[in-house]
């Protein structure tokens, strides 16, 4: 299931994440999937403050959502972390072949 926020008339999801000091920072929700075979959601994102866009660097999480509530999880894993990458390259490479 992958959610590409740059479809016309759909708005970007954003989201908000405490840094260290405890200071929320804006993160754009590129996009959502889920890995063959596992029942697992991650998603993509970037920063909203960033000042080059071509720059930007992709973070991952896997995520649950219960009604409002979104619990973010770091992907420490590294076999974990592969699949999620590999799963993210295929994604983007289908939609650059899109346009």
């Amino acid at each position: 299931m992958a959610n590409d926020p740059n479809l016309v008339g759909e708005e970007p999801e954003i989201i908000y994440i405490p840094d260290e000091e405890g200071q929320d920072e804006g993160f754009e929700v590129i996009m959502k999937f889920e890995v063959d075979g596992s029942d697992s959601k991650y998603m993509m994102v970037v920063p909203l403050d960033s000042e080059d866009e071509e720059a930007d660097e992709v973070y991952a999480f896997r995520y649950e959502e219960d009604d409002d509530d979104l619990k973010l999880y770091v992907i420490e894993d590294e076999a974990e972390w592969q699949i999620v990458e590999e799963t993210f390259n295929t994604l983007v490479a289908e939609l650059d072949g899109e346009e």
